[in-house]
């Protein structure tokens, strides 16, 4: 497979300004972590009986709902709550969701975080890791043997598939890269098609319904260790550098002390032997480890810069 690391074409991209990151009138930020505080009013607490968690819809909600039984009886054990899994269709109905009030502890893909952050009162603490401490995945745009495509040029004239606009791998990054690094325009030089997820997009390419497709190199690889495509059916024409992957955390005016025993759900989980190593283990990740959203997200905030991304809340 041609690979084409992009560390390069990807940094041209941060000499811009940082978007101007700012979170919806409803939260406050006197400590300038970038995330709302929790309410100094006791009265604005909320404690439900039951806790409801959802994960980032990249994939089939229904294999994650499985993924994530073990983990969900260990956070019922820490916090004494009974835990649902909420199995979300879209991004956007994920934010909406917990923005609502209707969903208490969430991971939000990459792209959508800063979205989360500033109009839903997200507070993330958390990211999957592998045992050395190491994390993230990669962009890649892949094509299908045979397609007539060797370099990320060769698009022009094709059709690409994105997934939704809220992802940072599925389409505000490659968006951004080909448009800076490579002259090339959605709807101008090529054909773009939202397909609405990672998985969609990656068996839409070895379908050959699509083109070319960009996406997250972490759910490819899940999906071929579980069988549902393989490894041949790809070509790898762009590999990025590498970012961030989901964030966990909590919404901000839940109880603190129960966002304190949900944090240590996150760290406490032995995964050996459970029903979430099994799942993510095929990608690497064997921990739950600590992170800011001030600091890991800054490349996703300076990305959004350049594609003059607003962290509006309407």
């Amino acid at each position: 497979m041609t690979r084409l690391l992009s560390a390069v074409s990807l940094t041209a991209l941060m000499v811009l300004p940082a978007a101007a990151f700012q979170l919806d009138s409803r939260y406050s930020d006197a400590d300038g972590d970038m995330i709302a505080d929790i309410p100094a009013d006791p009265s604005q607490w909320v404690d439900p009986s039951v806790l409801v968690f959802a994960y980032t819809p990249v994939e089939d909600p229904a294999v994650y709902a499985e993924a994530w039984s073990d983990f969900l009886t260990h956070m019922e054990e820490v916090t004494g709550k009974p835990v649902q899994f909420f199995p979300v269709q879209s991004n956007a109905a994920q934010i909406e969701a917990m923005r609502a009030g209707r969903l208490h502890i969430a991971g939000f893909n990459t792209g959508s975080n800063p979205l989360a952050v500033a109009c839903a009162g997200f507070r993330p603490f958390a990211m999957m890791a592998a045992a050395d401490g190491s994390f993230g995945y990669e962009m890649e745009f892949i094509t299908y043997p045979g397609s007539g495509i060797e370099k990320v040029e060769d698009i022009k004239g094709r059709t690409m598939a994105f997934t939704s606009e809220t992802s940072n791998s599925g389409f505000k990054a490659p968006s951004a890269l080909m448009q800076a690094s490579y002259g090339m325009v959605a709807g101008t030089d090529f054909t773009p098609a939202f397909s609405g997820a990672h998985d969609n997009s990656i068996l839409g390419v070895a379908n050959k319904d699509y083109d070319a497709a960009a996406i997250a190199n972490s759910v490819k690889t899940r999906m071929i260790d579980r069988g549902v495509v393989t490894e041949d059916q790809f070509v790898i024409i762009y590999q990025s550098e590498t970012f961030p992957t989901t964030g966990y955390g909590t919404v901000f005016n839940l109880h603190p002390d129960l966002q304190e025993k949900i944090r240590e759900a996150f760290f406490s989980f032995d995964w050996e032997g459970t029903s979430l190593e099994a799942e993510f283990s095929r990608s690497g990740e064997a921990q739950f480890i600590p992170i800011t959203f001030k600091d890991n997200w800054n490349v996703i905030r300076e990305i959004d810069a350049a594609m003059g991304v607003q962290y509006t809340c309407n």
